[in-house]
Formats: structure tokens, sequence, C-alpha cells
């Protein structure tokens, strides 16, 4: 039997559902977890001619990170732990939509076009979150990659970052760290157990942190790693799966989008508390005033500290690296502005997606990217990790340079660089608060977010739209920017934008200004802009108001 035989009759078990069309996006595959099996077996088909394209290993990971819990997904894991190459997610659409009878032929086309050696061994990582859906379609996935005669690895139950991080290690030979989830969880514990050595004052009170796991995947990983933290923190850990379904009413989506804390979690006035996602690749954090009334810090506030904190240490260790800060135009213009004129930081923007974010940020010797939505993470060229280590273990350096080549050194390594990974992000934001002696209501001090207001029109066709300017300016339809750009002067520190959805027929609408009256009423008058200039369906949209 040649293999695309293999192939043809094992995909039989995994029928193609009639009429139903999937684009993979940033998020790779998502729908409901009924509709998935086919994908999963194609995908795990896709991995093999990856790995063989790569010469590497490839991951991938069953999830749907914040979506409810019926849903399912699929995401593939690029070489060194990033996200799959744009130039093959037209691959991966093509083979996920082909017909029973046309998938020989879309494989055939794709070892054809990038002249993929099938004698060559394939290797896959796979891992899934705490959906029930997730063990099937695993299984699916495996079929995928047997049918072609790869290799697999299945790591079971694992946050999407921990996939991402032994993806990397494996293909760097173990210098990033053991591919395993013990090896990630002894890394990051005793890079963070160094780095809060360094904060000297520090009382159990201050230790202290709630965590709501979204009832996902987060809350079990983060009590396997808790066990190595020994008592450099203090976690109460909520919403652990144990009562609740995952993502109801809680995780960092829930928190961002609804600006309240998830139910199911017990806070003083004061005491901080975080929300991991349902798969762990975002966080928020956020505290109750006196009055009880919610304060949350999102990604703006989350880059802006691990910003302040590096900047500190690179004036004090003397080395001459270059560093910026990757937002998207959702960034809080408060953020951009306190990042680029008060701490005098490189400040990029970037189209939204944090495949594009990463990209920009890998071009400084450290990057730092976060969305608003608390996705990201910190970027090392590898000149800058040399000379870093370098410093560290310099004799001749004097003390306060080598402390903070030391403690820059602990952050590279408490940081997951694939990936924006709540764990890890959480363990640097504790460091960085413990170290800096500041508390959680001095750190939401550091700027004060313009008030913004975010709302949607529905359009006949989303692709009348076309922006430019890392999507902060309309290209077309004809007049609408300049629509905008009259709007926006009639209210004081105001700016807006309007960008296309990627998976639906809507137009996303971002407003901000001085207060929050006037942010509902730009984004209502551009709403209307919209609605008129880009062909809205429906009644035409009311004020917020």
């Amino acid at each position: 039997m040649s293999p695309f035989e293999d192939v043809y009759e094992e995909s039989k078990f995994h029928p193609k559902l009639e009429g139903l069309l999937l684009p993979y996006g940033t998020a790779g595959f998502r729908s409901n977890a009924n509709h998935l099996d086919h994908i999963m077996f194609r995908m795990g088909l896709l991995a093999v001619l990856r790995s063989q394209n790569t010469k590497a290993t490839i991951g991938v990971m069953v999830t749907a990170s914040h979506n409810p819990e019926e849903d399912n997904g699929v995401k593939i894991i690029d070489p060194m732990g990033e996200m799959m190459s744009t130039s093959w997610e037209g691959y991966a659409t093509q083979l996920a939509n082909a017909e029973q009878e046309d998938l020989i032929d879309a494989l055939k086309e794709i070892i054809e076009k990038e002249a993929i050696d099938l004698s060559l061994e394939a290797k896959v990582f796979l891992g899934k979150d705490t959906r029930k859906s997730g063990v099937k379609l695993s299984e699916a996935v495996i079929s995928g990659v047997s049918a072609l005669g790869g290799h697999s690895k299945d790591f079971g139950l694992v946050t999407t970052p921990q996939l991402h991080y032994a993806v990397r290690c494996q293909n760097t030979k173990g210098k990033y760290g053991e591919p395993s989830v013990e090896g990630y969880n002894k890394k990051l514990s005793a890079a963070f157990i160094q780095l809060t050595n360094n904060a000297f004052n520090c009382t159990d009170d201050q230790k202290h942190l709630s965590v709501d796991g979204a009832n996902g995947i987060g809350a079990l990983k983060l009590r396997e790693i808790e066990c190595h933290l020994k008592k450099s923190a203090h976690i109460t850990l909520f919403n652990d799966g144990s009562k609740r379904k995952l993502n109801d009413q809680c995780g960092a989506d829930f928190v961002k989008v609804h600006q309240k804390a998830p139910i199911g979690i017990e806070i003083n006035p004061g005491e901080r508390g975080c929300s991991f996602d349902g798969d762990a690749d975002r966080i928020v954090y956020y505290y109750t005033d006196s009055q009880r009334r919610f304060h949350l810090l999102d990604g703006d506030k989350i880059a802006t500290l691990i910003s302040i904190f590096l900047k500190e240490l690179l004036t004090q260790s003397g080395l001459n690296l270059t560093m910026a800060v990757v937002q998207t135009a959702y960034a809080n213009g408060s953020s951009t502005d306190y990042l680029r004129d008060t701490l005098k930081v490189t400040v990029q923007c970037s189209k939204t997606g944090v495949k594009y974010l990463q990209e920009m940020a890998q071009k400084f010797d450290i990057g730092v990217y976060f969305e608003a939505n608390g996705h990201g993470t910190v970027v090392f060229s590898k000149s800058a990790e040399d000379q870093i280590h370098q410093l560290a273990e310099d004799p001749s350096a004097n003390d306060e340079a080598k402390r903070a080549a030391r403690m820059l050194q602990s952050s590279v390594n408490v940081i997951n660089q694939t990936i924006g990974d709540a764990i890890s992000d959480m363990l640097l934001i504790e460091a960085i608060l413990a170290i800096k002696g500041m508390t959680i209501q001095q750190w939401h001090a550091i700027y004060t977010d313009l008030p913004n207001r975010q709302i949607k029109v529905k359009v006949a066709d989303r692709r009348v739209i076309d922006t430019t300017d890392a999507e902060r300016r309309a290209v077309s339809p004809a007049g609408l920017q300049e629509a905008i750009d009259s709007l926006v002067k009639r209210h004081k520190k105001a700016r807006s934008f309007v960008r296309p959805s990627g998976t639906e027929d809507v137009v996303r609408i971002y407003a901000e200004a001085e207060t929050q009256e006037s942010a509902d009423a730009l984004a209502h008058e551009v709403s209307l802009a919209v609605y008129r200039l880009a062909g809205g369906v429906g009644d035409e949209p009311k004020p917020l108001h």
C-alpha cells in the first residue's frame, strides 16, 4: 500500500461534514467540537508534511482557548515554538476544506509545491486542554500522523504555552530546556526563586495572590508548578474546574470584556487577583478598592510594568541593547504616551494578531509585546542573551552591573519566549512587584487609561474595508477615513479606528477620548459613518445612551 492509499482508507473513518468550510486563522481552526473530527485528522497529515518540510518536530495543540466548553479547535506549532508560518495557513485551509474525493490531490499539491521528501522522518508533539471532546479529537490527529508514517508523542493535558515550550526545547536539542512539563516547571520555578531572592522586605501578605483558573487547564498546571515554588509565592486558586464549566463567567476574556471580577473568586478590597484564559496563554490582573470599585490591569499595564523593570536593569547593567514595546492599535493611548514620553522606550504598532507582534518584537535585542487582552511575552535576541550571560559571569564587572545582569538572566529563564503564557507572565509580574515593593494600586497608578469604547457594525461584506498603518487608518471605502478624522476633531484627546473582523461580516470600531461620554459619542458617530459608507445591514446604529 502506498502512503496515499493508507491516507485515503483511514480518511473514510473521518468524513468531512457536508457544506462545512472553515478558515485557518490566527487562532487556528475553531468550531463546535462535533464539526472537527475530519479537520483533526487532516491537521495530523499537515503536521507530518510540515515536519518533513522543516526537518524538525512540529506541535499540534487541541484547544479552543476562551471559547465555550462545547467548542474545540486546533493550532499547529512551528519548530521554534512559534505559531505556524503564515505561508502554510493557506495549505491548512485547503486541506481542511477539500472534499473527500479531492483529499489526496490536495495533499499531493502541497507536497509538490514545497518539494517535500516523504521518506524523511516526521515527529509531532500533541497536547490538549481539559475539554472532554479533546480525547477523541486528539485520537483523530494521531490517526492522521500515523496514516502518513509520522511519529507522534502525546503530552496529554497541557497548557498551550507548555506545548510551544516543549517543541522549542526539542528542536534546540535541550538548549532551551527539557522538553517536558516537569522540565518547564523546574526551569521557571528555579528562575522565579532566584529572582525573588532580590526582594528583601517582602511579607507573606505581599506574596499572596488569588488566581482564577477559568475552570481549565491553567488551574491544573498551576497546582503542579506551585509545589516547586516553595514559600516564594502564596497562591489561592479559584475556579479550578471542580464546580463550574470552563470559561463560564470566568477567565481573562470574561474579565476584560465585562470589566468585572469573575464568578467564584473571593477577594478582599486592595488584594491582587488575576485570571488565566481557557488554555492559559492570556492573563489579566485586577483589584477592588475600598468603595468596591473594580480596577483592571490589562496587557497594556502588564507590558508597562515589565518594561519599567527591564529598562532599570539595562541601565544598571550598562549593557547597550535595543529595547522596544510592540502594541496594537487597541493599546490605550495613555500607555503609549507613558512608554514613549516618560519611560523613553521605542514603541512600535503592529497589526492585530500575536504572530504580527512577535515578528516585530524579534527585530530588537529585547522585544516586549502584549495585546490589550493580556496575551504577550518578552523575546530576547541570541546576542542579548549572550551579552547578559557574559556580564553575569564577568569577574571584573562591578557589583551593581553584575547583580543587574544576574536578574536579567533570571528574567530570561522565567519568561516563556515562545508565546504568551499566563503562568510564566504571572511569575514574572509577582517577582517584579516583590522586588520593587510595589502594590497593585501603585502599579495601576503609573498612568490613567483614557476612557474607551469598542462596538461593531454588521455589513454586507467586510472586505469593503481595507486598512493601512497597522490597521489605524482606513484606505477604503472612499471617504470613510476623512469622515473619521473629522469626527475625532470634535473630541478632546480622541482617536478612533475601524477594522474588518477576521471571521464574520462585521466592522469593529474602537474609540477613545478624554471622558467616557465623549468616547461613547465618538464610537456611535463612527459607527454611523461605517454603516452609511461601508454597506451596513439591518437598523442604523443607535446611540449608546
